[in-house]
């Protein structure tokens, strides 16, 4: 059995295409990663990063219905593949596992209790 190993943007996109459901597509992912992390996302890397993704297997996308909003464009929609929950969940272990036992972690652990 291989595992992928996501990297940390990987990760971020496929939580964000989690959290958002059906409502999970390109600018509404940006949105969720820039307003969870403080951290400005390019609609280029987040893409470059879903193409990645999809090769993969981890993330589906198709095209959704054209809306008026938009200017008669569709959305392009993405959906995390089981492949790709697994992954996440693969890679949050990780960090989990090997945050055990570091100073700032034990800090953050207590100032949340």
């Amino acid at each position: 059995m291989i595992q992928i190993m996501l990297g940390e943007f990987e990760y971020l996109l496929i939580t964000a295409a989690a959290r958002l459901g059906n409502n999970a597509y390109g600018a509404a992912m940006r949105e969720e990663i820039e307003s969870t992390t403080g951290r400005r996302c390019s609609l280029g890397a987040l893409y470059t990063t879903v193409d990645r993704l999809e090769s993969k297997g981890l993330v589906e996308t198709w095209m959704g219905e054209a809306t008026a909003l938009r200017g008669g464009r569709a959305k392009r929609m993405v959906r995390v593949t089981p492949m790709g929950v697994a992954a996440a969940k693969d890679f949050y272990d990780a960090v989990i596992r090997l945050t055990i036992g570091v100073s700032w972690a034990e800090t953050r652990a207590h100032s949340l209790a």
